[in-house]
């Protein structure tokens, strides 16, 4: 296998890899045993999607109905670039009785269009507009799955997690916004065998590419604001873009970036040296070097030393939230979350800032009570946990599903030991 993100090789035999997936995904629906022939991001989303609490033989859940889905779509950035997406996927999905879905960054889709034919097979797994398909609340799928790991993927026959949706094949590819980098959704194609080939993916990541180059046309000019901007929510490794350039930044610049930023009056390197790191042994010229080394990467004249500082203000998505929250715009904060705040780092001054804002977003969430934002923030990687967050949404949404997910959580919880 060349490219681990498409799923078949060159030469396989479909209706063998499928008979070969369908024994894997019961041995590890039943037992958790994983065996071979699952690839490797396959393997890793089932995991993910058993940790949830996805079972094999869900539905998905339609969250949003006629007018909320209609007043959702009219405000979300992908309704604007859904002409060129027909333009791009119209002939392809009716010549292949293929669909076209484009779903938002919780996995939900916002528009399902195609072949009538197999738009009627699909509704009867809900595969259908304001259905949840995020890989937290159906398991592996293409559009849930691409969103989840921000990659172009397949999803072939019995590699998806719902037995449901075993008979059909996808690719999805995400989109991003132009000016932040973040996940703004994903652009699926949804039909037979026939999918798994690598140029299906290729075409979703075109139209995916196309739609992005779209929204940065769009996008009104800014006439004056040519500040650096910090993209850290969501990433173990931050991307600063400044004067034309997208900068990606290794974990420890990530790091130090993101305090920098967050102390335009500098720091000293006894400040950063506890700031970075829990090891109280490690040697400032462990630290220098790492400065000096980013002092490279962002270029001549933006980060000055005595005290260690950027040279200039830095708009970063971290104070952009904050903003948010504090002004009380709880759908604007939740929109603009695209996770915690550099996941992997374990730099004790980046924790608590970590551990700040998530309390604070979760907070203002439940203090809202709106199900959509809760649901959002239940089913995403970082929520799927969040007993609080459940048991609000359980108060708000009583469906049958949340209640057995809040069920299950706290059995659990009485489960451990006192």
């Amino acid at each position: 296998m060349t490219d681990p993100w498409v799923a078949l090789e060159p030469g396989a035999d479909p209706v063998e890899r499928a008979r070969t997936l369908r024994r894997a995904h019961e041995a590890f629906t039943a037992a958790g045993l994983m065996s071979r022939p699952v690839r490797g991001v396959v393997a890793d989303s089932w995991r993910r999607s058993a940790r949830a609490g996805v079972g094999p033989d869900g539905t998905a859940h339609v969250e949003l109905v006629d007018g909320d889905l209609g007043a959702y779509r009219s405000e979300h950035p992908l309704g604007q670039v859904m002409p060129l997406v027909r333009e791009l996927t119209g002939t392809f999905a009716a010549d292949g009785e293929h669909l076209v879905a484009v779903c938002d960054a919780q996995g939900r889709l916002l528009w399902v269009e195609g072949h009538p034919v197999t738009r009627r097979k699909a509704g009867r797994m809900n595969f259908v507009p304001g259905a949840r398909w995020a890989e937290s609340a159906m398991g592996t799928n293409a559009p849930g799955t691409a969103v989840a790991v921000d990659r172009p993927v397949q999803v072939f026959a019995a590699e998806h997690f719902s037995r449901r949706v075993q008979p059909w094949t996808c690719a999805a590819a995400p989109v991003h916004d132009p000016r932040t980098g973040r996940v703004l959704g994903a652009v699926d194609i949804t039909g037979g065998d026939g999918l798994a080939h690598p140029h299906s993916l290729g075409f979703v990541q075109a139209v995916a590419r196309a739609a992005e180059s779209q929204l940065a046309l769009l996008e009104p000019a800014s006439p004056v604001d040519d500040r650096p901007r910090l993209s850290a929510l969501g990433r173990d490794e931050a991307r600063l873009r400044v004067e034309g350039r997208s900068i990606r930044l290794s974990r420890r610049h990530s790091e130090i970036v993101v305090l920098l930023a967050r102390h335009p009056e500098g720091l000293t390197g006894d400040e950063l040296l506890c700031a970075l790191y829990e090891d109280e042994s490690v040697p400032p010229v462990t630290l220098r070097a790492e400065l000096a080394r980013l002092r490279r990467v962002l270029g001549p004249g933006m980060l000055a030393s005595r005290p260690y500082r950027l040279t200039g203000p830095v708009e970063s998505d971290v104070d952009a939230l904050e903003r948010w929250v504090a002004a009380g715009a709880v759908t604007d904060a939740a929109r603009a979350y695209a996770g915690p705040l550099l996941p992997a780092s374990q730099a004790p001054a980046v924790a608590r800032l970590r551990r700040r804002l998530t309390d604070g977003l979760r907070a203002a969430l439940i203090a809202r009570g709106d199900p959509d934002l809760l649901a959002d923030w239940a089913h995403a990687p970082w929520g799927e946990d969040d007993l609080e967050v459940w048991r609000a949404l359980a108060a708000t949404r009583p469906t049958a599903a949340i209640r057995a997910r809040l069920a299950s959580m706290e059995a659990e919880l009485t489960a451990w030991p006192a």
